[in-house]
């Protein structure tokens, strides 16, 4: 019986490696075949998209300084000849190669990532530093978001194939296989257009992203930044506008309700169904359970701690 468990796994398990691959050959080619129709030079583009900070902005090397020849002040005799000389034919200007207006706008984006960032943030109000955010919040959000976030690079394969395991396990989406890199992306600079291309351009930045930001930036963006449902951008206004309190204050029950709100705000929100939202919060105790940054006990005190909502946002609420 345990052995025909372990064959059906190992089954499973190589078919998703398969379609995981398939896929991310569908999306090269079909990224590779746009990129060649919008510009006249995509090795240029993957240059950059795959360049580090020190590479795009090194210096171009000066040219040397041509020798000038000696003049002699004799004239120089040229040697008759009986041939009529024809004019020269004007050559045709040489046809200026041109990128896409919208490509070479994303092209500037990957040449100067944190530029483009830091103008994405640069008005957002309330933006909280990460020590500031506690740290029963950071580890809920990595648990349940992006287990692997502290080791991937920016995308990752095996996150994917593992999420889906678990969400065929449970019967419904309880994990995503976007990185927190590739959400971050999503957030700050692409459409909700659903395409091979748009897909690839998230992968493109959130690998530039992760080579530009430390991983600990990249989290701080990302809680600066996050949709938490009933009009809450970003830790800060979620924090006050659901429990009325500073982020820091967050208790370890509070905490893990927030960071199971992201994956499906308009559901999750306490404000829209509390029970969804605290079902919701039991997966996230859970995710962190299993990832060892939480104990039995203290999971279970954060299950049965009361969480009480601001009575004048959606009404007074808790789970007495």
């Amino acid at each position: 019986m345990e052995e025909n468990k372990l064959v059906r796994a190992l089954r499973v398990t190589l078919r998703l490696l398969a379609l995981g691959l398939a896929m991310a050959g569908v999306f090269v080619v079909s990224f590779l075949i746009t990129l060649s129709m919008k510009t006249d030079n995509p090795g240029e583009v993957l240059r950059i998209m795959f360049s580090t900070k020190s590479q795009v902005n090194a210096p171009t090397p000066k040219p040397k300084p041509k020798v000038e020849e000696k003049i002699s002040d004799e004239p120089k005799e040229e040697p008759p000849s009986d041939e009529k000389t024809e004019p020269e034919e004007e050559s045709e200007p040489e046809e200026e190669h041109s990128i896409d207006p919208k490509w070479a706008q994303k092209l500037e984006r990957l040449k100067s990532i944190r530029a483009a960032v830091d103008e994405k943030i640069q008005n957002r109000e309330h933006y909280v530093p990460l020590e500031e955010i506690p740290r029963s919040l950071r580890q809920a959000i990595v648990a349940v978001e992006d287990s692997r976030f502290y080791s991937h690079k920016g995308f990752d394969p095996e996150g994917i194939a593992r999420a889906t395991v678990v969400n065929v396990e449970a019967g419904q989406i309880e994990e995503g296989g976007s990185t927190i890199t590739q959400q971050l992306v999503k957030n700050l600079f692409l459409s909700q257009e659903q395409s091979f291309t748009r897909k690839l351009e998230e992968i493109f930045l959130a690998i530039k992203i992760e080579k530009n930001f430390t991983k600990d930036e990249i989290l701080e963006l990302y809680l600066n930044t996050i949709y938490f449902g009933s009009g809450f951008y970003g830790v800060y206004d979620a924090s006050m506008g659901y429990f009325g309190k500073e982020p820091w204050e967050l208790t370890l029950a509070e905490s893990t309700m927030l960071a199971g709100l992201p994956q499906a705000p308009s559901v999750y929100s306490p404000y829209v169904d509390f029970m969804a939202a605290k079902k919701r919060q039991l997966t996230v105790i859970q995710a962190m359970v299993r990832a060892k940054v939480l104990t039995e006990r203290e999971a279970e005190r954060a299950r049965v701690d009361s969480i009480y909502l601001v009575e004048d946002a959606g009404g007074y609420m808790s789970n007495d």
